[in-house]
């Protein structure tokens, strides 16, 4: 069923999250014609939309050319997604460990759509190749972390998954046959890991490991880059991916921090805070 056809369905509240969408890295600033033509919606539809959002201050106006931008209201709603999320609640001590001791970027990505998500971040301190802050999408046919999460599917459902995405040949190295993609997501099953060679980002050599939930599901992938240049992905592999698997394993068992058990009440959130038996509180 489309939901669009359900009298559920908010179609004023669509289109105003169009209008937000509308606004990208090349689309930074707009009018109103242009808004309207971004969001496929009529002149005087972008006239209202745009002086509600603004109103709500999620838009900026310019007062000399009129144009409309985001407003850095738009990351409120991130930062709370980010603020609440159990999994990354629960990584983020792992993947700063993870990031002290390789000295290399480490992020951890979700599954959103044909894309992963990166929903936490430590970047290198000693090199940054490319900026990726949280919150940028790639694609999970040349991604690393996309490669492990369709391995944590049926055949059936990666190939599915992999044939319906819009593959766009990045660079050179990048895999587009469906095929050959399969073959990487069945060796990635196979030997619990991923990587990719400069098939987004020229001079990227990243790797990625499956971060799973209790039930042993691939919920996440967690994902350590370095130079292409300075590495090989024999000898990248030998030095990082024991590492991963480890940060991975904790990351997969470890239980949920009390935050997230806070609104459960007391039980298991007062549990985590007890003393081990036989000690006693000074």
């Amino acid at each position: 069923m489309n939901p669009e056809s359900s009298t559920l369905y908010v179609q004023s509240l669509a289109t105003g999250i169009a209008v937000l969408d509308a606004f990208t890295a090349e689309r930074a600033s707009m009018s109103l014609p242009e808004i309207a033509a971004a969001a496929g919606i009529t002149r005087s539809a972008a006239q209202r939309f745009a002086f509600t959002l603004e109103a709500l201050g999620l838009l900026n106006k310019d007062p000399v050319s009129k144009r409309y931008s985001l407003s850095s209201r738009t990351l409120d709603s991130g930062c709370r997604y980010l603020e609440s999320h159990a999994l990354l609640d629960r990584a983020n001590p792992f993947l700063l460990e993870l990031n002290r001791n390789a000295g290399e970027t480490v992020n951890l990505a979700e599954p959103a759509g044909q894309d992963m998500i990166y929903i936490g971040r430590f970047p290198s301190p000693l090199r940054l190749l490319v900026h990726m802050p949280v919150g940028r999408r790639i694609p999970m046919y040349c991604s690393s972390t996309g490669r492990v999460y369709l391995a944590g599917l049926r055949d059936d459902e990666a190939y599915e998954a992999l044939a319906a995405s819009d593959r766009v040949k990045y660079t050179a190295n990048t895999l587009t046959d469906v095929d050959a993609l399969m073959a990487q997501v069945r060796e990635a099953r196979e030997q619990g890991y991923a990587y990719c060679k400069e098939e987004y980002y020229r001079g990227d050599l990243a790797l990625a490991v499956p971060v799973h939930d209790l039930n042993g599901r691939v919920v996440a992938g967690l994902q350590l880059s370095v130079s292409a240049a300075k590495w090989t992905v024999k000898r990248a592999l030998s030095r990082f991916i024991p590492m991963m698997q480890e940060t991975a394993r904790q990351i997969s068992t470890s239980p949920p921090t009390p935050r997230p058990l806070a609104p459960y009440g007391g039980g298991a959130a007062r549990d985590l805070h007890a003393q081990p038996p036989g000690r006693t509180r000074d």
